[in-house]
Formats: structure tokens, C-alpha cells, sequence
């Protein structure tokens, strides 16, 4: 699929090494997934619009490029988006938040959805869509759904595992929306669980397993 776009970077294959392991304690996981979070957001936000302006350097006037912090809306599907949000907040601290509730029925696995924040005048805004995982792609799909109903000028999904069958499953539904991610895993489990994977990301990063 050419949408998805690996992040290979020894730092974050490194980090997210350090997270797979079982014994990695809960503050451990929490900071190295918001400081992958960082280190991703250059990937993510490589083509982000710019504007020229023009400033006063120490020795003359010059111009240079920004971006437009207040155009860029991280869009957290809770729970586990909240710490990748942060993450990337580090190096774009303008940037306005969204929250997407949603939990996956233990038995059909289809996402529902209990919350639902976003900034005004999204029709005027870049989205960034996160979550740990992309693994059936139910919540994926339903996240985009509802941004779409709000027509951004773009929207893009990160997610710091994903699997085949939740990338095919986001690509069927929407093909448009490009997907970052540190790592394609082999597969899902019965249980909907991604494999090799690094077990429930929500548990982990706030210590409730």
C-alpha cells in the first residue's frame, strides 16, 4: 500500500524495542512512547503547508518559513492517542487537540463511540489522527468517518503499531488517508491482539492491567 509510511529511524526502532519488552515498567513505557511520539512527528509532518514571513535577524532583515500551529489539530482517539498527542505537542506546541471515545465491543470487536471534541472550523485544518495501535482497524475507520464529516483540508492517521489486516482494513474504507507507523506487525490474534505487538497499549501506558 503506498500510504503507509514505515518510520524507520534507528531512535524510534530502538524505543519501541525497549516498549515490546514485558518487564518495562509503566513511567518507562509512558516516556519512551512520548518521546517516539516526537521523533515521529518529523515524518508526519514532513509536507505540513508553510508561509513565508519576513523577520529581523541580529544582522539584517531576511525571510524564512513557518507553519501555522493553529491550522494543525492532533486528534487523540482516546485513550492511549492522549500520550502520542503529547508527544508531538513537544514540536508543534501551537497545535489544537481533539478527542475521539471510542472502546472496541469484546465481541464483535466494532468500535462505539461515548465522546466526540474537536476544534472549530476543521474545514480549515490539517488533522492528525493518533493511536498506539491500528489493529482490526474498526476504531481507525470509525475516527475517519467522523473527521470526514467535517471536511479538513486533510487527514492523516499515525498509530505506532499497526498490522496487515487493520491497514487493509483503513485502506479499503479509506484510501485517501495516509497511515505513519514505527512497525507493520505479522498479524492479530483470536482475540484481536496484534502479534508479536507489545500487549494492550491503554493498560501499559497508564499502569491498569
Amino acid at each position: 500500500m503506498n500510504t503507509v509510511h514505515v518510520i524507520n529511524h534507528p531512535l524510534v526502532q530502538h524505543k519501541l524495542t525497549l516498549m515490546r519488552q514485558a518487564d518495562t515498567s509503566t513511567n518507562d513505557f509512558r516516556r519512551l512512547l512520548n518521546e517516539i511520539a516526537t521523533l515521529m512527528a518529523y515524518d508526519v509532518l514532513a509536507d505540513i503547508p508553510t508561509q513565508e514571513i519576513t523577520v529581523s535577524t541580529p544582522m539584517e532583515v531576511t525571510t524564512g518559513r513557518v507553519i501555522d500551529g493553529k491550522k494543525l489539530v492532533f486528534a487523540s482517539i482516546l485513550r492511549g492517542g492522549t500520550s502520542i498527542a503529547d508527544g508531538m505537542l513537544t514540536v508543534v506546541p501551537g497545535a489544537r487537540i481533539g478527542h475521539i471515545g471510542l472502546y472496541r465491543d469484546p465481541k464483535t470487536h466494532v468500535a462505539v463511540e461515548y465522546y466526540f471534541k474537536m476544534p472549530r472550523e476543521l474545514e480549515e485544518r490539517d488533522v492528525v489522527i493518533v493511536d498506539p495501535l491500528l489493529a482490526t482497524g474498526h476504531s481507525a475507520v470509525a475516527a475517519v468517518d467522523r473527521i470526514k464529516e467535517y471536511r479538513p483540508r486533510s487527514i492523516r492517521f499515525v498509530a505506532l503499531l499497526t498490522c496487515p489486516e487493520g491497514l487493509a482494513m483503513l485502506h479499503d474504507t479509506h484510501p485517501d488517508v495516509p497511515v505513519f507507523t514505527a512497525s507493520v506487525d505479522r498479524e492479530l490474534d483470536a482475540n484481536g491482539y496484534i502479534l508479536p505487538g507489545l500487549g494492550d497499549a491503554g493498560d501499559r501506558i497508564y499502569g491498569t492491567a
